[in-house]
């Protein structure tokens, strides 16, 4: 090894920038083959280390955020899903809601797509450098009670709120009780028009207050989620009936096992025969 390339070698790894000093010798062979500017050299040797933080970044924070799964947009069925458009769907994936502080919300049966669709932005944010954290409302519920207890939910509420993504799946599938439901809101009130929520729920907004117990809990909630939100209401997609088979052109009489006519007129389809004399 050469004395400036040790010196190189060092010095990269005080930067603790191992990409950069993995792609030297082959940019360096490159740059000298094609002539490149210091400039030219300089900026494409950091750029490799950027991309490469940028790549393990994303998949620490997509590690951090606690998917139940890996889902994408790309993998979403737009042929089975109808109910959605598809330039909106793409749009939220573009993450201009999270610059405007603003939330999504998902409603819809169950087995409509939801939580995927919610899964796979929050991938998209962690992958485009934001912090994301993922659970259902029961589990949020069970935090934010957890902190209560600990006479520090203040604390985790300025905590939470610095996380620029946080969403919340399956709002409806289990009642919330007075308590859980104040805890609810005051997650949703602290985040108003300081961080972005994505929620999910099998509920439409008129049954939510059968959810949290109080319609007007319910009904404050809901003003703070979709003042600044995209709403995508869902429908289940049922299978494509098969046609009826059509019926034979006449049919047995149950009364004498014969096969009337359709055209026969009612009583001599019901009238049974006699032997004759």
């Amino acid at each position: 090894m050469s004395r400036p390339t040790a010196e190189l070698t060092h010095l990269f790894r005080a930067l603790k920038a191992p990409a950069a000093a993995r792609a030297l010798p082959k940019l360096a062979d490159r740059a000298r083959e094609e002539q490149w500017s210091y400039e030219q050299f300089a900026a494409i040797l950091l750029k490799t280390e950027t991309d490469s933080r940028d790549s393990h970044g994303g998949q620490a924070r997509i590690k951090a955020a606690r998917f139940p799964a890996r889902k994408t947009l790309e993998e979403f069925d737009f042929a089975f899903q109808t109910s959605l458009r598809r330039d909106p769907v793409l749009h939220l994936g573009q993450l201009d809601f999270l610059a405007g502080r603003e939330n999504v919300v998902l409603l819809g049966p169950p087995g409509t797509g939801k939580t995927h669709l919610a899964i796979a932005i929050g991938i998209r944010a962690c992958l485009a450098g934001h912090r994301v954290a993922f659970k259902t409302a029961t589990e949020w519920v069970a935090l934010l009670g957890d902190a209560q207890r600990h006479g520090r939910l203040d604390d985790e509420l300025t905590r939470l709120q610095r996380i620029p993504l946080l969403i919340i799946d399956e709002v409806g599938y289990i009642p919330f009780d007075p308590h859980a439901a104040n805890l609810m809101f005051m997650l949703v009130s602290r985040r108003y028009e300081r961080a972005s929520l994505i929620v999910t729920s099998n509920k439409p907004f008129s049954g939510w207050g059968e959810i949290f117990g109080d319609e007007v809990t319910a009904t404050a909630m809901i003003d703070r989620l979709v003042h600044h939100a995209e709403i995508l209401a869902q429908r289940r997609q049922l299978p494509p009936q098969r046609p009826r088979p059509r019926p034979p052109a006449g049919r047995q009489n149950p009364r004498n096992g014969l096969t009337d006519h359709p055209r026969a007129p009612a009583q001599a389809r019901t009238t049974p025969l006699r032997a004759s004399s």
